[in-house]
């Protein structure tokens, strides 16, 4: 695309009508803008149009946005993937030539995209790619902070900010301490500069008296930054420059905790909040000093611990100040469980810190009144699933847990009484004081300590029988479920928390009133309420046995008790009412997961240990599946065929007709379109396949199978999905069933291999050539394989199987793999040359031999059902209807037993060959671990 006027109108017009309110020419300029950034020069031609001050402010911060996400899509793509346009190498320096200079001179709003496009560049190619940068940030940060343009001041150091975030979060390796290397050895002095010179402005100002928000603003935005930007380069550990200007550094961070700028904070609430964010960021480097390099830190500390509390005292009072406030305690924390503990042994600071700082933070607020009421996941999620650390509630018990660590009678007695003058304010006034139970309640909680190697615990702050008595019961016992709702839920979440230490008869009495909450209008009380029951009757004695038995309960009861014939069939038949009713409006995914969740545990819990009763299962079940397929309820599809699978992998071969319809279903095309229901549809053809092999082979079904792996394998989103299809089928059928078929097999698998690999098929691909070698041998593999095309095995071996096999996981995968390679080298008719049968067999030790993070690159983690569940017909694995993984090869305990066991029998054939061929091409490493192995299974490779 080249840079014209053309283009200019092009581009203007089209960013123009992307904003435009009608819908039909707001596609239409989408639509040309997604064919645009196809053409080499696009981002370039962008970038080119927000530095045109010609052209009117809202389209460039149009053009700004895109530019940023065309970046974003296509700066780094993945490897081998024809669907993915990359920017040709000549666009992206041209961008990087310009970039700099444009976010600089630009307006605040496209200044802040550009930063941000800035910084996705940097994350692909800061520092190797583009050593051109830093140096040109350092000279613009130095003219821009001399003229005190401190909006574009901002702007550079906040680019910098987020291109050194990853100091604090990437795993330490050589590569990623040579680049902190080069990031201190270019900003170090540069930074402190700023810093100083920042610092001197404001002092400037303050005291000439000339002072005003709007100045002062820039300017402490900019020590934020600095104060953010040194915590990055300092994470890892203390730079020796760092060390050698310490004072300097310290002296203005003790400043920023003591000095009130009246002139900002006085000004509004955004005033004082950014005040305490340059506080708060403060703080999270002291801590960090206070953590890593005390000594150091030390002779600076009493004067920031009495920073820090006056602080503290003033800004717990107030709801608007809780990021400080959470990073102030944690310093104290951090010093408390430190050696310099001794400054909180007086009973008097004690006495303050309860008084001043817990219960002021740990006291309920407004705000956390409203996320009871108005988000209660996000509030069961911080409160009963402990992700509320950067809360001050909790934070408060941490600081008291740390001063506990070296004075805990002192903690207990303090605390202790803060509980019961927190009770006998409430039994004055209940109906006024009600927080004032639920504090003491929340510090009881808090504060208690599980037992090591179990879910018990326990407190030394108050009787736990007695408290349960006089302060937990009376709420449980209340007959109003939906009054005080928050000390309703602050009560059942203690009978969870101290279940162990309740005795059965007592629990059992209270039950009735719990259940009662079940029914409460408040979303967190009858969740925790829930949790309650469910948890109570997983309590175990000493021993591992059941405190509560099958007649104690009723559900978790499905997952506790023995249900028989006569419990299942009501719940069965009740949840399928259920299941029908919501089919009509499925609101609720979490709600409906759960459902579903529940039929198949019935399923499993009811069927398993009472076959004969599948038929009533299937009578009350399969017509809400089919209303669901009937009526294209497709956010219960994947559930659907998940239900169905488990159906079919409970019953007998042959099957009934009815499962035979639904397996001609399964084998139409059209059943396979929605890429959603691949994973539960690949889950129930493998039933059928299991349950049905000799009816496979019969009226082309498994040609229609083999099409349907056909079109899965294809594609990089379902190639997995598709070698499950193929690996079922392999171990399912003889050899003589499948033999018509295999070239065809080869040929897709090859097709894919050559056009559009990936890793992850590369690895699907081993692990089916290996399952394939265990069933029927090393020369039907090689066999079937050159048969496609003459010696293709031996380069598939070289370039893939050899390369890869250190990837593997899993360990039934592992021990397949391993098996199978072994058996490759060890047992094959025509044998490998030398060269390529050390290679193999030094993956191979490497693959036994080493652990996981070793060998394979850390992939991401698969999101949970929290966030995968939602209304878009995502696929959410049943934990209930899950099959356990078969493993083909039973008869072999211990894969390296295997290997070495193999190789000594092997080398007896030809002694002294295999010695010198290990020598030659294994790693040292590896070959010390194979010697390891020989002698732990005291065998000897001759």
């Amino acid at each position: 695309m080249e840079w014209n006027p053309e283009t200019l109108q092009f581009l203007s017009q089209c960013f123009l009508n992307t904003l435009s309110p009608t819908h039909d020419p707001r596609r239409r300029a989408e639509r040309a803008l997604s064919e645009a950034a196809t053409r080499p020069n696009y981002g370039l031609a962008v970038l080119r149009l927000v530095a045109e001050p010609s052209v009117d402010d809202q389209i460039r911060q149009s053009a700004a946005v895109n530019f940023k996400n065309h970046l974003k899509a296509h700066w780094a793509i993945q490897p081998n993937d024809p669907t993915q346009i990359a920017v040709p190498d000549p666009e992206k320096e041209q961008i990087k030539a310009l970039i700099v200079t444009l976010m600089v001179n630009a307006s605040p709003k496209i200044q802040a995209q550009l930063s941000e496009a800035l910084t996705i560049i940097g994350k692909h190619d800061f520092p190797k790619a583009w050593p051109t940068l830093l140096p040109e940030l350092v000279v613009t940060l130095d003219k821009l902070s001399q003229a005190n343009d401190y909006v574009s001041v901002n702007g550079v150091l906040a680019t910098i900010n987020s291109l050194f975030k990853k100091f604090r979060y990437q795993f330490k390796t050589n590569e990623l301490l040579l680049d902190l290397k080069y990031c201190l050895d270019n900003f170090a002095k540069p930074l402190l500069q700023v810093f100083k010179r920042t610092a001197g402005f404001i002092d400037q100002a303050v005291g000439s008296g000339s002072a005003n928000a709007s100045l002062l603003k820039g300017y402490i935005e900019s020590q934020r930054l600095c104060c953010r930007i040194f915590y990055s380069l300092n994470f890892m550990e203390l730079p020796e420059f760092f060390e050698d200007h310490m004072d300097e550094w310290m002296i203005e961070f003790k400043k920023y905790l003591t000095v009130k700028y009246s002139a900002l904070e006085d000004s509004g609430s955004d005033g004082l909040a950014l005040v305490d964010e340059l506080r708060a960021a403060v703080c999270e480097n002291i801590s960090l000093y206070m953590e890593k390099e005390e000594e150091t830190f030390q002779k600076y500390l009493s004067g920031f611990v009495e920073a820090v509390w006056g602080l503290l005292v003033v800004a717990s009072n107030s709801s608007s100040r809780e990021r400080l406030t959470v990073t102030a305690i944690k310093f104290l924390t951090t010093v408390s469980t430190s050696v310099h503990h001794t400054l909180f042994a007086r009973d008097d600071i004690l006495q303050q810190i309860c008084q001043s700082v817990v219960i002021p933070n740990v006291m309920l607020r407004d705000e956390d009144e409203e996320l009871f009421e108005m988000n209660y996941v996000e509030f069961i999620r911080r409160d009963m699933e402990g992700s509320d650390l950067d809360t001050r509630r909790r934070i408060a018990c941490e600081l008291l847990k740390g001063i506990a660590s070296n004075y805990k009678e002192k903690v207990t007695e303090k605390v202790s009484s803060q509980v019961q003058s927190l009770l006998a304010s409430f039994a004055e006034n209940p109906a006024a004081n009600w927080k004032h139970k639920d504090c003491a309640i929340y510090l009881v909680v808090s504060l208690a300590t599980k037992k090591a190697g179990g879910s018990s615990v326990s407190t030394d702050l108050v009787d736990v029988e007695s408290f349960f008595g006089s302060v937990i019961v009376p709420e449980l016992r209340s007959q109003d479920v939906d009054g005080f709702p928050m000390l309703k839920a602050g009560a059942l979440k203690f009978f969870t928390m101290f279940r162990n230490q309740i005795s059965k008869p007592v629990a059992l009495a209270l039950l009735p009133d719990v259940v009662r909450f079940l029914g409460s209008e408040s979303n967190v009380v009858h969740s925790y309420a829930a949790s309650c029951i469910e948890k109570l009757f997983l309590v175990k004695d000493e021993g591992g046995r059941a405190r509560y038995s099958a007649t104690d309960c009723i559900m978790r009861v499905l997952g506790v008790a023995n249900v028989s014939h006569e419990v299942a069939l009501p719940c069965i038949n009740g949840l399928a009412t259920v299941l029908n009713r919501v089919c009509e409006n499925p609101k609720n995914p979490v709600f409906n997961h759960y459902l579903f969740e529940s039929v198949a545990l019935l399923i499993r819990r009811a069927c398993e240990q009472d076959p004969s009763i599948i038929s009533a299962f299937e009578t009350s079940l399969l017509p809400s599946l089919q209303l669901i397929l009937s009526r294209d309820v497709s956010e219960f599809f994947p559930y659907a065929f998940q239900l169905l699978a488990q159906l079919v992998d409970l019953n007998r071969s042959p099957l009934p007709g009815n499962y035979m319809e639904i397996f001609a279903i399964l084998l139409m095309p059209e059943s396979w379109k929605k890429s959603a229901n691949v994973p539960a549809l690949v889950r129930l053809l493998q039933a059928f396949l299991r349950k049905a092999p000799h009816e496979l082979n019969q009226q082309g079904r498994l040609s229609s199978v083999l099409g349907i792996f056909n079109t899965l394998v294809s594609s990089p989103s379902t190639d997995e999905q598709g070698f499950y299809v193929l690996n079922t089928v392999i171990e399912n059928l003889g050899y003589d069933v499948i033999h018509p078929y295999i070239s065809h097999i080869w040929v897709a698998l090859f097709k894919r291999l050559q056009y559009n690999r990936t890793v992850k098929f590369i690895k699907s691909l081993v692990i089916f050539m290996s399952l394939f070698l265990v069933k029927h041998g090393p020369e039907k593999l090689v066999g079937s394989m050159n048969a496609v095309q003459p010696d293709v095995f031996h380069t598939i071996l070289e370039q893939f199987w050899i390369p890869n096999l250190k990837l593997i996981t899993g360990s039934t995968e592992l021990k397949l793999t391993s098996v199978a390679s072994t058996r490759l080298i060890c047992e094959s008719v025509s044998p490998l040359d030398p060269k390529l049968w050390g290679k193999m067999l030094d993956s191979i030790v490497t693959l036994i031999s080493r652990p996981e993070e070793d060998r394979v690159e850390e992939e991401p983690e698969v999101p949970d059902f929290g966030e995968t569940v939602g209304y878009n017909a995502t696929y959410v694995r049943l934990y209930n209807a899950g099959r356990k993984e078969d493993d083909p090869l039973p008869e072999i305990n211990d894969p390296k037993q295997f290997l070495v066991a193999s190789l000594a029998n092997l080398s007896t054939r030809s002694p002294g060959t295999y010695p010198r061929i290990i020598t030659e091409n294994l790693e040292p490493a590896n070959q010390a671990a194979l010697f390891q192995l020989c002698s732990s299974y005291n065998l000897t490779i001759v």
